[in-house]
């Protein structure tokens, strides 16, 4: 499911309520440093035949005029989200449009966070990370702990390393949340020792002031996936919460 627009919603979100969308890649295209096979967006190949991404200029004034409207039906707003179809991070004026973003924010709607939804396939960058600390919200992608388990779940492109990323991530001081996917493909499972031990020690590694835990929730590229019920997930991580971790569990 592609967004047809810069600016969507708001739509109600399982991990951030009342939602209002930002996505700054091609209106009917997909661009991501990901191809993962449970991405409702689907198959990076399917969706090349758009690659024009908005400008900074477009995504401010597209932001502006939204908030005004909803702020003149007065429309609750608990996030603005930078989602959409695709990496939002790989954006060439993503930092300047996060400080646009912020500022729009604080003057139409203050109490709502800022948020980003991210493969933190870019948090190495230090314009991308710099960026992201403004944010309320760094919602940050880690879904297997080695390289050939994020091969299977999560299809990067080439040159990704897990490793750089967790040092990336360590450079947050804890003040990112973590965001997992669990499921079951034919050739990977969340729940198996080689997966969630891995993960575990990540997340101890990195100590995310709060972790995001969820499963399938709409249609994927990959057929024939498994989704896990909350009460099994929340038995999976158990162990983490004993042990102070605030982890959110949505399915």
């Amino acid at each position: 499911m592609l967004r047809e627009n810069t600016v969507f919603g708001p739509i109600h979100s399982r991990r951030l309520g009342s939602s209002l969308g930002i996505n700054l890649l091609p209106e009917h295209g997909k661009i991501c440093s990901f191809d993962c096979i449970y991405c409702e967006c689907g198959w990076n190949k399917d969706g090349r035949d758009d690659t024009r991404i908005p400008s900074a200029v477009e995504v401010r004034n597209a932001l502006e005029s939204k908030l005004l409207c909803l702020k003149k039906e007065g429309t609750h707003i608990d996030s603005i989200t930078f989602s959409g179809d695709g990496e939002s991070t790989l954006h060439p004026e993503f930092s300047r449009i996060v400080n646009d973003t912020i500022e729009l924010r604080d003057a139409y709607y203050p109490e709502a966070k800022v948020s980003v939804l991210s493969n933190a396939t870019r948090v190495h960058v230090p314009s991308v990370f710099e960026a992201l600390c403004k944010v309320d919200s760094p919602i940050m992608k880690i879904d297997a702990p080695t390289d050939e388990l994020v091969a299977r779940i999560d299809r990067p492109a080439p040159g990704y390393s897990l490793r750089r990323t967790v040092e990336a991530l360590k450079k947050f001081e804890g003040n990112f949340i973590l965001q997992t996917m669990f499921l079951k493909s034919h050739d990977f499972d969340s729940s198996s020792p080689e997966v969630l031990d891995g993960w575990k020690d990540i997340v101890r590694e990195l100590r995310p002031r709060e972790i995001m835990v969820y499963t399938i929730d709409r249609p994927t590229p990959m057929e024939g996936l498994e989704k896990f019920s909350p009460e099994r997930m929340r038995e999976l991580v158990s162990d983490l919460i004993e042990e102070g971790f605030n982890i959110d569990i949505k399915g």
